[in-house]
């Protein structure tokens, strides 16, 4: 499959590139590219200065560089911005961030030459994989400078399994290294699609695991007995919400009819909030998940390069201006992960009611002979302990704020920062609801006897039992949540 850049690209397209797809420019984003690098030869050979063109970066942006040495400030931005530390970021995360790139080069805006998207296309249609370290971007540019260091047949770079240096790498591709022309660093390392390819690959994960959510939460409810009351249509109108509605309809077709929701029907008066709730608090996710995805789109719509090349060549124009800061981004990263973290906790509730003897009317910890064995216990101990990181990771990271260069740089909304952390929400979060998963199951086994679980759950119990048996401490936990993690990102739920 490979996915066509024309007219923009929306956050799904850029996932499904971060997934393994080409990317095919086409003439059209070409001629774009093409008009705005005339623009910038017409704008050097008139000399009028302009940043990042003919003069210095950050807080030197008043140091004039003469045309002679333009392409040594090209290639010297490249290597100096290069200083990201830490893990390196996975493939499918930098497969997003390239095509995150080139979509905001074919908006014809930056004056780069086609060659460079050309060899950017290439690197993902032969899976070229620059070596892109996860931290050290308070906005950007560390993130951009390491994928631009292939290019110039610096940096490394995994190809086929193999760990090459940039020029081996592009050998590999029959590509010689690039010798950058004036302006052509600063746009690579410019821009915000390393948060915004981040983004879109956290929407691609979030939206996959929301569908997980309310799948494992009806089969928690299945077990403990819900109320289903509560959940139904007009009762959740009351309160208007798109996401409420989604998750109620949700709820309603996987526990129809279920023989144990129907022989548990007036047991209690009400629930407790982490089953009642439900919808509410997975529809309030739901809802913060459509605002952010239409903020990553609109960054994806939007020309993120500073300076921006408009006019004609006949009348060049350069506009100083800050598209490249993203505090939206930012924010819709942030507002992303609490609502994340959020229903991840509510999942560690369930778990706990599930494991609880003193609410479950289960066997204690779910073990088939408590006391001589532990069951689930610890399990949830692991869950309410990532439920604990996700707190303090859904701390929000645009308001960080901070100074950089030399106080020209005085504001900061850290996007990159945002993103990674909701991708570290989501870690745990697919861990967490893994265990639910696992614990409800399990619950499931000891209620055989008691009624049918509804087709909806049931597909849920088969999907999970045929990877995973019963347990009963008979070998680590950490391996059936480390497999049922796995086949929860890989699956969709029945």
């Amino acid at each position: 499959m490979t996915v066509l850049l024309d007219g923009g690209l929306d956050w799904r397209s850029i996932a499904r590139v971060g997934k393994g797809e080409a990317l095919h420019v086409s003439e059209n984003a070409y001629e774009r590219i093409d008009r705005a690098s005339q623009i910038l030869d017409a704008i050097v050979a008139v000399g009028v200065r302009a940043y990042g063109i003919n003069t210095g970066v950050g807080a030197l942006s008043d140091t004039v560089v003469d045309r002679t040495t333009q392409g040594k400030l090209s290639r010297g931005i490249v290597l100096s911005h290069a200083c990201g530390i830490g893990p390196h970021l996975d493939a499918p995360e930098v497969r997003a961030i390239i095509a995150a790139q080139i979509a905001n080069f074919a908006h014809g805006y930056s004056g780069v030459r086609r060659e460079i998207v050309a060899n950017l296309s290439t690197f993902l249609e032969r899976d070229c994989i620059p070596i892109v370290p996860s931290r050290g971007s308070a906005g950007y540019l560390t993130h951009n400078a390491h994928t631009a260091l292939v290019l110039i047949g610096e940096g490394q770079a995994r190809m086929g399994g193999r760990l090459l240096s940039g020029r081996e790498a592009l050998a590999e591709m029959s590509l010689e290294p690039l010798v950058l022309g004036a302006k052509e660093g600063l746009s690579l390392v410019n821009g915000t699609s390393c948060a915004t390819g981040l983004s879109c690959m956290a929407l691609n994960r979030a939206a996959h695991l929301l569908d997980w959510a309310d799948a494992i939460a009806a089969l928690t409810l299945e077990a403990v007995g819900g109320q289903m009351d509560a959940f139904n249509e007009s009762v959740l109108a009351l309160r208007p919400s798109k996401g409420i509605a989604e998750v109620g309809a949700s709820l309603r077709t996987r526990l129809q009819g279920s023989g144990l929701i129907a022989a548990a029907h007036g047991k209690r008066t009400q629930d407790a909030l982490s089953l009642r709730a439900v919808p509410q608090a997975h529809g309030a996710a739901r809802d913060v998940f459509e605002i952010s995805a239409s903020i990553v789109n609109r960054e994806l719509a939007s020309v993120t390069d500073n300076p921006a090349l408009m006019g004609t060549v006949e009348q060049p124009l350069i506009a100083s201006q800050a598209h490249a800061v993203a505090p939206a981004l930012g924010q819709a990263a942030d507002s992303l992960a609490i609502a994340i973290a959020q229903i991840a906790a509510m999942s560690e509730r369930r778990v706990d009611r599930l494991v609880n003897p003193l609410v479950s009317g289960l066997p204690p910890f779910l073990a088939s002979d408590a006391g001589t064995q532990s069951g689930f216990m610890i399990a949830q101990y692991t869950a309410a302990a990532l439920v604990g990181d996700n707190r303090r990771l859904a701390a929000p990271a645009s308001t960080d704020g901070g100074l950089t260069s030399g106080l020209q740089e005085d504001f900061l909304a850290h996007p990159t920062a945002a993103a990674n952390k909701l991708l570290a929400v989501l870690d745990n979060a697919e861990y967490i609801f893994a265990i639910e998963w696992m614990a409800a199951v399990q619950a499931h086994d000891f209620l055989s006897d008691l009624g049918d679980r509804a087709a909806g759950t049931n597909a849920l119990h088969r999907m999970l039992r045929e990877h995973v048996l019963p347990y009963s401490d008979d070998r680590p936990l950490a391996m059936d949540i480390e497999g049922v993690r796995a086949l929860l990102r890989e699956k969709e739920p029945l």
